[in-house]
């Protein structure tokens, strides 16, 4: 068998070279801990690559807003514990006032106390929250006082906080229903009828600073606040569920993120060991390739005779 010259050294050209590209590659995917730099390399796995790093982006988003619906129920939290230990305040002071034994200036400074309350609670209620709107709905205010001295409570329902694929968290309540005891809840959020709270604390405080009281007045009033405090524990209590469905689903996108990382690495990331062992063994073969190239090409017809 006869092998022309120009072959061998085109063979063995195209073997070296070869030798060389996957050194090369191996050393690259060393020195950048990826397993490939384009898409060619590996179209499949740059797809799914595509896809997870979509996937993760959504979920920072999702991340933040979680953050913000958490740090929004906690001051809603925060802020009906308040009304809560005020009213309880109001059930103390009436009371007093229905026991009979208060002359009128006491009294009087009862209903003080108790209108002092209600401005507390409006200013609980037109709290802004940790994105600068108002806690409670109401774009500037939740609880507004007109010049009659009635009192107008947000009722527009706020708007969802997205905290997934298809998902939102209603981070807040309306003044309205936390303000509002009985009433109807009609489809556009709004409540219709009902007693409000500040109204009906406003009512007790102006009959205990009349100059004409009369202790029936107050006949229905510790019912009254009663059922106003139950009805901001029972707003508490739903901020409570919302606030745990924000922790699991901060937990789920955690758990999710470490799956999906795990799953880019195996993708993308050089395995380093095996990496290390496959471009030594390259760079073995190269060098032998090399040092029979350099024999054979060496040899003449004069060395076969001898």
């Amino acid at each position: 068998m006869q092998i022309a010259t120009s072959l061998f050294y085109d063979r063995s050209a195209s073997k070296l070279a070869s030798l060389g590209s996957k050194a090369e590659l191996l050393q690259t995917q060393i020195s950048s801990t990826k397993r490939f730099t384009a898409p060619s390399d590996d179209s499949v796995a740059y797809q799914r690559l595509q896809g997870l790093a979509r996937d993760t982006a959504n979920d920072k988003t999702y991340t933040a807003n979680l953050g913000t619906a958490e740090s929004v129920l906690q001051q809603g939290d925060t802020s009906l514990t308040a009304m809560t230990d005020q009213l309880q305040t109001v059930t103390t002071l009436v009371t007093q006032a229905k026991s009979g034994t208060l002359n009128a200036a006491d009294r009087k400074a009862i209903g003080e106390q108790i209108a002092g309350i209600v401005s507390s609670l409006t200013a609980i209620a037109n709290a802004k929250d940790a994105r600068g709107q108002a806690l409670f709905g109401g774009g500037d205010g939740a609880a507004a006082v007109a010049t009659d001295g009635s009192f107008a409570l947000a009722a527009k329902p706020v708007s969802g906080i997205p905290i997934g694929d298809g998902q939102s968290v209603q981070a807040n309540e309306t003044a309205a229903r936390i303000l509002t005891v009985g009433g109807k809840t009609k489809a556009d959020g709004s409540i219709e009828g009902g007693t409000n709270t500040l109204a009906m604390l406003s009512s007790i405080a102006t009959a205990l600073q009349s100059d004409d009281f009369k202790p029936g007045s107050l006949d229905t009033s510790l019912a009254d606040v009663k059922a106003a405090s139950d009805q901001v524990t029972n707003v508490q209590a739903s901020l409570g569920a919302r606030a745990a469905r924000v922790d699991l689903e901060t937990s789920r996108l955690k758990d999710v993120g470490i799956d999906r990382e795990a799953t880019r690495s195996g993708l993308e990331d050089t395995d380093i060991t095996n990496t290390v062992i496959e471009l030594q063994k390259t760079m073995t073969i190269l060098s032998a390739t090399q040092a029979s190239f350099t024999k054979l090409s060496a040899l003449s017809l004069f060395d076969y005779l001898r």
